[in-house]
């Protein structure tokens, strides 16, 4: 029965930014629970050779990796042709590519702003709106097609440190999930989100990329450390699976208790 609840045997997923950090996570994750992944990210050579070495794992699922940009209409329209030239049959998307950038408040560029806002939020709502008719096709009632945002914990908390709009872009893929979870779940389609805190990836490279930074962000997280493969592997699986099937419009916190800290204790000071 536990094995059941994850197998994911016949499905196919779409994966945007699979070939590294969080996407790569997830990706190997659903491939060693048997489902065939598309891994797209505008870097296709990074894609290809995620894919080779997720073929390599010996793993039941496979894995195909190619070039699929959402940061234009042109480079969405573009993907979704590809993944329909791929497959006749489409079960998971998780929309996980993401860009950020960073710079102190007053001196934040306006086109860095387009950029992430392009990529983060306008290419996520597009790309899964011109899926939509292969998600439709597969779902049904026991089985529901599902769709996984990556969101952040700095789209639940008020953290910009310099990311004003990654933080603005991740709150907004947040409401959007609850959006069209409730809009397509008479489509048997069910839409959630994974809220990460800071697990290790090119987008983080700057801060936790060697041991002593990683140490001193993980003394900030109330669970004590950096996020793991497996945290996000175990998230995948449950929605995905059948063990998820009954969950929509959902924000899954894998960011160690970031999501639920708040300040000091008001009174504390005064009662000691």
């Amino acid at each position: 029965m536990p094995q059941e609840l994850f197998d994911l045997q016949g499905r196919t997923a779409v994966v945007t930014g699979g070939a590294t950090g969080i996407g790569r996570m997830a990706a190997e994750a659903l491939v060693r629970a048997g489902a065939r992944v598309l891994i797209a990210s505008r870097k296709g050579e990074a894609c290809e050779s995620a894919a080779e070495a997720l073929n390599a794992l010996d793993a039941p699922g496979s894995a195909e990796g190619f070039a699929g940009d959402v940061g234009s209409e042109e480079g969405v329209d573009a993907l979704v042709k590809e993944v329909r030239a791929r497959t006749n049959s489409l079960d998971i998307l998780m929309n996980n590519a993401g860009t950020t950038w960073g710079a102190p408040l007053g001196q934040f560029p306006y086109d860095a702003w387009n950029r992430v806002l392009s990529v983060n939020v306008t290419g996520l709502f597009h790309l899964t709106q011109g899926l939509l008719p292969m998600l439709v096709a597969t779902g049904t009632r026991d089985a529901p097609a599902r769709v996984v945002n990556v969101g952040s914990v700095m789209g639940e908390v008020p953290l910009g440190d310099g990311a004003y709009s990654y933080s603005a872009s991740k709150a907004a893929v947040l409401h959007l999930t609850k959006i069209l979870a409730k809009e397509l779940a008479g489509f048997y389609i069910t839409v959630n989100a994974l809220a990460p805190g800071p697990f290790v990836s090119s987008m983080t490279d700057f801060a936790i990329g060697d041991e002593e930074r990683r140490e001193k962000v993980a003394a900030t997280v109330p669970l004590g450390r950096v996020g793991r493969d497996e945290d996000i592997a175990g998230a995948m699986l449950f929605l995905c699976g059948r063990g998820g099937s009954y969950v929509t419009g959902a924000v899954i916190p894998v960011s160690g208790g970031i999501n639920v800290q708040t300040g000091g204790n008001i009174f504390a000071a005064a009662l000691e």
